[in-house]
């Protein structure tokens, strides 16, 4: 018992507590929601992965193991929702939403803390939530803004918008550097942590903005999909592809409690950012967050039964 309330205080207080002060903020101000959208894709998403890439020692085994599983199971999400989306007859937009929400979640401002209190500061666990983090990015900002953009410009178009994302720049720049272990200079790091380390907190007000805009007419029997889809065969598949692959110790704990995140707070930001449902992805990302409460407490805790 003791366990499970470090991890409701530890982990989930502080993220309800940032995206408190945006739905209060939200409430006394009515902020620039698309400006938020703007500052986080444009500005603040660019610096931490660029940061990320740049600080992660990679081990070439290590890194193909995880970049592989991560893009098999995120491959088998996405195919599993599509049916369920299909099957309720939901438009491409919203379907496009739906899939959003289950296939990107939230390994940055929650995965990374839970898998700091789990493993206790491990490096060898961290780095394998930073390539978790940083193929959820690359996903993210690449798949997930032209699936929303080729809705409403097509194809094409949306392909050549994504090459004018500073996201991707910032992910080649950080590989490049960290494989050429080039040192970066002071005048230029500096200001790259600082971009880096208000990604969350800014993420995090904006969401708490955008609940505070929501209207609670929404259809929940589309919420409830993404809920289950998301917290509850998410971690399951997972646990199957471990097995099925013979992932044992540290790296099957890790990519276990990764699977079992809540939707990424960026899937609400690039809703917003395209104007795809923007209240319906915002819900689904506070809803999944609060019933994850239970859901990774409780992968946690199977988790260590298996490979503790």
């Amino acid at each position: 018992m003791a366990e499970l309330l470090t991890i409701l205080i530890d982990i989930l207080v502080p993220v309800f507590i940032i995206l408190g002060i945006g739905f209060t903020l939200e409430k006394k101000f009515e902020l620039d929601l698309n400006t938020l959208a703007k500052l986080n894709i444009y500005f603040l998403v660019p610096g931490f992965i660029f940061v990320k890439l740049y600080e992660t020692e990679f081990s070439p085994g290590k890194f193909l193991t995880v970049i592989g599983f991560i893009g098999l199971y995120v491959l088998v999400l996405f195919t599993i929702t599509k049916v369920f989306t299909s099957l309720q007859g939901m438009d491409g937009a919203k379907g496009t939403t739906v899939s959003n929400s289950v296939i990107f979640f939230n390994s940055g401002n929650y995965g990374v803390p839970v898998n700091d209190l789990v493993f206790k500061g491990d490096p060898f666990a961290m780095s394998i939530q930073v390539v978790v983090l940083t193929m959820q990015n690359i996903l993210t900002f690449s798949y997930g803004i032209f699936a929303l953009q080729s809705i409403h410009i097509g194809k094409w178009r949306a392909m050549a918008g994504y090459f004018k994302m500073p996201v991707l720049y910032a992910l080649l720049t950080g590989i490049l550097l960290n494989i050429g272990n080039i040192s970066v200079p002071t005048f230029l790091w500096v200001p790259s942590t600082y971009i880096a380390d208000a990604m969350i907190a800014i993420a995090l007000v904006m969401l708490g903005a955008q609940v505070a805009k929501i209207k609670w007419s929404v259809n929940f029997s589309s919420v409830y999909i993404s809920l289950f889809l998301r917290l509850i065969l998410g971690p399951a598949i997972a646990l199957g592809m471990i097995f099925l692959f013979g992932l044992e110790g540290v790296i099957a704990q890790a990519l276990f409690i990764a699977s079992a995140m809540p939707t990424a707070v960026n899937s609400a930001v690039i809703a917003q950012e395209y104007d795809n449902y923007p209240e319906f992805a915002a819900q689904i990302v506070l809803l999944s967050t609060i019933f994850s409460a239970v859901t990774v407490t409780l992968v946690i805790y199977l988790s260590r039964m298996i490979w503790g």
